[in-house]
């Protein structure tokens, strides 16, 4: 097994410190070991875990598979392509306004996301999709 160093900010080493405290994982090395093997299992569902007693550590924590769900988002964790899912959606049911409203609640005129956005909407009121 090999051995890596990482350095993490005081509070965040204190947060689990106390999550040790509590009970809730046997040691730091336990902790970090699940947290890298479920971020890894979020970002790649075919990733092969090896930690010990995974299952068993993720059910005692209640993650529940709705939880990986909307850890992850749509998209993987970001609001861009949920974004996108709803001005799509909007976009196909010719409700051109709604869109519009959803861009300009979530988005500054500005923004690189909303510029995307708000061509993307064009193109469905234009009928090139």
């Amino acid at each position: 097994m090999a051995k890596d160093t990482v350095r993490y900010p005081d509070e965040v080493v204190e947060e689990i410190d106390a999550l040790v405290d509590d009970g809730m994982f046997e040691s730091k090395s336990e902790f970090y070991r699940f947290s890298a093997e479920y971020v890894l299992s979020l970002i790649n569902p075919e990733h092969n875990v090896k930690t010990f007693n995974f299952e068993e550590i993720k059910s005692e924590l209640a993650i529940s598979e709705a939880d990986h769900a909307r850890a992850l988002g749509t998209d993987g964790g970001t609001f861009f392509l949920d974004a996108v899912i709803t001005v799509r959606k909007q976009g196909l049911r010719g409700n051109y306004e709604a869109a519009e409203r959803f861009i300009d609640t979530h988005y500054d005129a500005s923004d690189q996301e909303c510029i995307i956005l708000e061509e993307l909407l064009g193109t469905y009121r234009n009928g090139t999709e």
